[in-house]
């Protein structure tokens, strides 16, 4: 009796506790829901009250006689600027629907997405859905074609451009983009006290920036410049209103991590609160955008996710849209009958291609380092064997860098050849300088008895980079040099990037058509902030820089870059480690991918990809 009345109770028990299991998670599923619905409803009231602004804007124009037929710029038959062409031939598609979302992942956290604060490729990859700019390149013919500029004139001597702005954009708030915000972009940038050095680099060149009415902007030059074009072109636009007020608290501006508003096809749904806590970054579809096309994504979406592992397991879960893969995977992956059942597969370098080195930074705290002397760095270079590098770590899916510039690239010296591993030479050289081991403990030291050894900085979340730092270092103990790996996160490596605060450091510079080479590697900007953070200095590079920069023919501007190059392959201010392919995977929900001469169109602008009705998921 006792027992049937114990299993009973035991029965009893366990169905209460499923019944209380049940009510908590449906409790969860509750407040899950009203979470979003309550972030559904603050999006609804967002749009609602910028549709309610628009239209008591569209009322007092009525009433004010001022609506007028828009002309629009320079478009063929079909009404669509040239810019926008590629998109539209996307529209014409048989299957083409808009909605649904991209979804991509980072590798790493994200320190700010202000503008110009902002130092690192993941914020600028950001902010090109939401600043724009006068022109952009046209990805097969690679010429210039106006976004918000309709048309433009350059003055004989090239100090001078002109350019003519469409009458119909807004910024997405709903304010008019006039020539004024493109006026404020420039000297806001100039303002010294807002953190863009790396900018007023390059605008230094500009003398005044000036409106002619509100639909016509001027650029002038002080001299002439290669680029002068592009810098006045590309220049992105930040609208007056919004940022105008932190001239006035520009700490508030340098510290800032989400302050982010422009003319482009997304946007933050609040331009002020995004922070790096939030981990995702998600851009919702500017209603109000101007563009001949419309923008096929209702969201764009980058979620956070540093390891490459989880990387790939969300790719594969189809919780990401795309995965980069590595090299020792890709084989195995082209064989995944899961994942190519889901993917269109790509491998290619477009000329564009950025490069990997290793930065010797040469002074630390107002002090030389031993890196200052060239033979050291050659030195180091020769013990870099970078062929061993690329088929050993990234399987052959590289090429050996010579120089910031590409192989393929008119400014590149092709008598020039990379830097081979040689032992005995770097010995020798080390030598010279008067490096020996004179303890017999294997481990070189200087003539005062230092050890020769110092911390490489890397990005601790990549993989491949942590598997080269540690057969460098077995490399360069070969020659008696103690190296020990330093990894740190991103928005630390930043930092002491910034500050200089580091022995040596690996990263990647992305590259253009033509690389102007100014930022990295002149003497000027080898400041606090400044983007030639290992203090790097030579009259000679440094001459040669300013006669290529000022020297707008390109016959006579490209010998000089190659006499800059030599002095860089010799010099070795980095060891310029190598360019890679790109290894992509992307899921087939995603059309219109083509390959152009900028590589694959995924992610350009306007945008070119969208997904058919019947395979959207979001």
């Amino acid at each position: 009796m006792n027992k049937r009345m114990q299993k009973r109770s035991s029965t009893s028990s366990w169905l209460l506790s499923l019944l209380i299991a049940l009510v908590i998670v449906l409790l969860l599923l509750t407040m899950y829901q009203i979470d979003r619905q309550w972030l559904k409803l603050a999006e609804v009231q967002t749009t609602l009250a910028e549709q309610a602004k628009d239209i008591r804007e569209l009322r007092t124009a009525l009433a004010s006689g001022t609506v007028r037929q828009q002309t629009g710029n320079a478009s063929d038959n079909s009404g669509v600027s040239p810019a926008f062409q590629r998109a539209q031939a996307m529209t014409q598609q048989s299957d083409y629907a808009q909605g649904d979302w991209s979804v991509d992942a980072f590798g790493t956290n994200l320190k700010t997405l202000t503008p110009l604060v902002s130092s690192d490729a993941y914020a600028s990859e950001v902010q090109n859905y939401v600043l724009e700019s006068l022109v952009t390149r046209n990805p097969d013919t690679l010429e210039w074609e106006g976004l918000i500029a309709k048309s433009w004139q350059v003055s004989p001597d090239g100090l001078t451009i002109t350019f003519q702005m469409r009458d119909d954009v807004t910024f997405s708030d709903g304010v008019p983009l006039t020539a004024d915000d493109i006026v404020f972009s420039f000297n806001f940038i100039m303002t010294e006290a807002i953190q863009a050095p790396r900018q007023r680099a390059y605008l230094e060149k500009i003398k005044e920036v000036k409106a002619n009415g509100k639909y016509e902007v001027v650029f002038i030059y002080k001299e002439p410049y290669f680029e002068a074009f592009d810098l006045a072109g590309t220049l992105s636009i930040l609208p007056k209103h919004f940022y105008e007020p932190y001239l006035q608290k520009p700490q508030e501006f340098n510290e800032s991590k989400g302050l982010l508003l422009g003319s482009g096809p997304y946007r933050l749904l609040d331009p002020k609160a995004w922070t790096p806590d939030k981990g995702n970054v998600e851009l919702v579809r500017n209603e109000r955008y101007w563009g001949d096309v419309q923008p096929s994504f209702n969201r764009v979406l980058w979620k956070i996710i540093q390891n490459d592992s989880a990387r790939l397991t969300t790719y594969r879960n189809g919780e990401i849209d795309a995965y980069g893969a590595r090299p020792n995977e890709y084989a195995d992956l082209k064989n995944d009958a899961q994942i190519m059942g889901k993917s269109h597969n790509f491998e290619y370098m477009p000329p564009v291609a950025g490069y990997s080195y290793i930065g010797w930074n040469q002074e630390r705290g107002g002090k030389p380092t031993r890196f200052a002397d060239k033979r050291v760095r050659q030195a180091m270079s020769y013990l870099t064997d970078v062929p061993r590098i690329i088929q050993d770590i990234f399987l052959g899916y590289a090429e050996p860098a010579v120089s910031p510039f590409s192989n393929t690239s008119k400014q590149h010296d092709p008598s020039l050849q990379p830097w081979q591993f040689n032992l005995e030479k770097a010995q020798a050289l080390l030598k010279e300088v008067g490096y020996e081991d004179r303890n017999g403990d294997g481990v070189l030291e200087d003539p005062q008895g230092k050890l020769f050894e110092f911390k490489l900085t890397y990005f601790e979340a990549n993989e491949d980079t942590k598997r080269m730092v540690l057969l460098l270092k077995d490399l360069y103990a070969r020659a008696g040099v103690k190296m020990e790996p330093f990894p740190q996160e991103w928005p630390v490596m930043l930092e002491s990037l910034n500050k200089k605060e580091f022995d040596a450091i690996t990263l990647g510079w992305t590259s253009g058509i033509e690389t102007d080479i100014f930022q990295m590697f002149h003497s000027s900007q080898a400041k606090t902030d400044g983007d030639n953070s290992i203090s790097y200095k030579s009259p000679a590079l440094d001459k040669l820089i300013d006669q290529a920069r000022a020297t707008v023919d390109e016959t006579q501007r490209m010998p000089l870059w190659q006499q800059a190059e030599r002095i860089m392959v010799d010099d070795q201010p980095y060891t310029f480690l190598m360019r890679r392919q790109s290894l992509s995977f992307v899921d087939k929900r995603i059309q219109n991918l083509q390959m152009t001469k900028l590589g694959l169109n995924r992610g350009s602008l306007p945008v070119e990809n969208y997904v058919p009705a019947a395979m959207q998921k979001y």
